[in-house]
């Protein structure tokens, strides 16, 4: 195994890029504690979920970096990312991670505003008389 594996994690506009090493568990995103940055157990759980499938919450060290988008979307990103890294170290963390559905990009973005209408979808209303 390489010194460091870095991988991408994406999630409607969030970008979430993380570098994977051997630790004792410490995860960084922005310069900052993740109980910092994600305050919300609900987050940190989305994050540390793929490492607790895999039992490796106390043997790596994750620093991220991440940009866009809400902290809902940003921790998705960076959940995405942690499961790729964690594909790269150990092959067979590939089959205890794609039935969790964790390996999969979500690609749903949100639909941009058409001219002539309201919002992306909703339109003027129709007057017949």
């Amino acid at each position: 195994m390489t010194d460091i594996i870095h991988t991408i994690g994406r999630r409607k506009t969030s970008v979430a890029r993380l570098f994977l090493n051997k630790g004792k568990g410490k995860i960084t995103i922005n310069d900052k504690e993740m109980e910092k940055y994600f305050p919300l157990a609900t987050l940190q759980y989305k994050i540390l979920k793929p490492l607790s499938l895999t039992n490796s919450e106390k043997i790596y060290d994750l620093k991220v970096t991440v940009k866009g988008g809400g902290i809902n979307g940003q921790a998705e990103a960076i959940q995405l990312a942690v499961s790729r890294a964690l594909c790269k170290t150990n092959e067979e963390n590939h089959s205890l991670l794609k039935p969790e559905g964790l390996l999969g990009r979500d690609p749903r973005m949100v639909e941009r505003k058409k001219f002539g209408q309201k919002k992306a979808r909703k339109k003027h209303q129709f007057s017949k008389r």
